[in-house]
């Protein structure tokens, strides 16, 4: 049994505060109902020392809701709507649930925004960073159309693919990281370590060494006598690297650049439009007005170049335009896809269109995933060979020369 300090408004209009004492948060509100009204705040009375300790803990250590929660929560919220649980209960016993504790937070603050009358999806508005702009607009779509249990599916579905998508991306860059993270260790070792008990021959010969001997000493010299400021070096260029990517004109470049790179340009282009596809088609037979799903298809492409393409069409349709018009001015999308939309577009089957463009470069994708990773094995381990053969050929090369004179 624990204390639960609530605040309630009365049927009479009256706001009322108090203390109760009940097993969890769920029982507590229950009685709090019984009284007639409905719940403004609750939250559990807990020993200073222990919360100051809590709160510290929290800060430090726990993280904020990920995909994969959301996901978890908007399954579960789907199969309790579909079971005919009220959003408020399902709301209360999901939040008794989740352990992630920043999570169950905002989940209760949301059943209490609900209890205070405020529809489903207004209440989602007010965490932008764990609900996006499609996971709402579904919702509020689905609460005026009344089929909010299907809808939910239809966002679990949305979700689980656009995890998977993501994960395949990520899985895809695994192996070309480690095997880049062992040939600089490699390099690194054979150079501070293997190099220079080989050099140590040939002390007080410098003269006669060849150039390629020569430049890896230099290089092995810096890297023993000043590694703190190569390492400082890369520190910098890598938080450097970040902070100009986090600015507007560094996202655009670097979005830009991604979409020009020979081996992994044409990944990131299927991943862009099935991303785009998908949340386009969803919104659409979720009934969102098309100004507001342009808006948000921009908003969640991931691409800024993309970002600007859907925002040009959004302007253009705003004016009284066709979607294609400006995608075709645009020319990042492929003719065929274009014309796929147009089709759609002028049969009304818009949504159709759009989920069998997806469901295609989703495949696609999956294909293009493959042979990068075909492609940078090799290439990887020819860049490994060659920086490895080239040290071996600098330690052998005098080798030979000196065998030279001495005859």
């Amino acid at each position: 049994m624990a204390n639960y300090h609530y605040e309630m408004k009365q049927n009479s209009g009256q706001v009322v505060s108090g203390v109760i004492n009940a097993p969890n948060s769920s029982a507590a509100a229950q009685m709090i109902r019984a009284q007639g009204g409905y719940v403004l705040s609750l939250s559990e009375e807990v020993n200073k020392k222990v919360k100051g300790l809590s709160s510290l803990l929290e800060v430090n250590v726990q993280r904020g809701p990920n995909a994969k929660d959301v996901l978890n929560f908007t399954n579960q919220l789907a199969v309790m709507i579909k079971a005919g649980i009220s959003i408020r209960a399902a709301l209360d016993a999901i939040s008794d649930q989740v352990e992630n504790i920043k999570f169950k937070a905002i989940l209760q603050k949301i059943k209490q925004n609900v209890e205070g009358g405020k529809s489903f999806s207004e209440s989602l508005e007010y965490y932008p960073k764990v609900f996006n702009p499609l996971y709402i607009n579904m919702v509020k779509a689905s609460e005026l159309s009344g089929n909010f249990g299907i809808m939910l599916e239809r966002i679990v579905e949305y979700m689980e693919q656009q995890i998977e998508t993501r994960s395949q991306v990520r899985g895809a860059m695994i192996y070309p990281i480690i095997i880049s993270v062992m040939a600089v260790v490699t390099t690194v070792f054979m150079l501070t370590y293997v190099l220079p008990k080989f050099m140590v021959i040939f002390e007080g010969k410098e003269d006669i060494l060849p150039t390629p001997t020569k430049i890896i000493l230099a290089i092995s010299s810096g890297f023993r006598n000043y590694w703190y400021l190569i390492l400082a070096g890369l520190i910098g260029a890598f938080w450097s690297f970040l902070w100009v990517i986090n600015t507007d004109w560094g996202r655009a470049w670097w979005d830009q650049f991604k979409l020009r790179i020979p081996i992994i340009k044409k990944m990131c282009n299927c991943m862009y439009i099935t991303r785009s596809m998908h949340t386009m088609g969803e919104l659409v037979n979720a009934g969102v007005p098309m100004l507001d799903t342009l808006r948000i298809t921009g908003n969640i492409s991931g691409n800024i170049i993309y970002k600007r393409m859907w925002f040009e069409v959004y302007n253009a349709v705003k004016e009284g335009s066709k979607i294609t018009v400006p995608l075709n001015r645009n020319g990042l999308l492929p003719k065929s896809v274009i014309q796929m939309i147009s089709s759609g577009e002028e049969s009304g089957k818009l949504a159709d269109v759009l989920k069998d463009v997806s469901g295609y470069y989703q495949k696609e994708l999956k294909s293009v995933i493959r042979s990068v990773t075909a492609m940078i094995e090799p290439l990887m381990m020819v860049i490994m060979g060659a920086v490895v053969g080239f040290i071996a050929m600098s330690i052998i090369l005098p080798i030979f020369k000196m065998t030279s004179i001495v005859k």
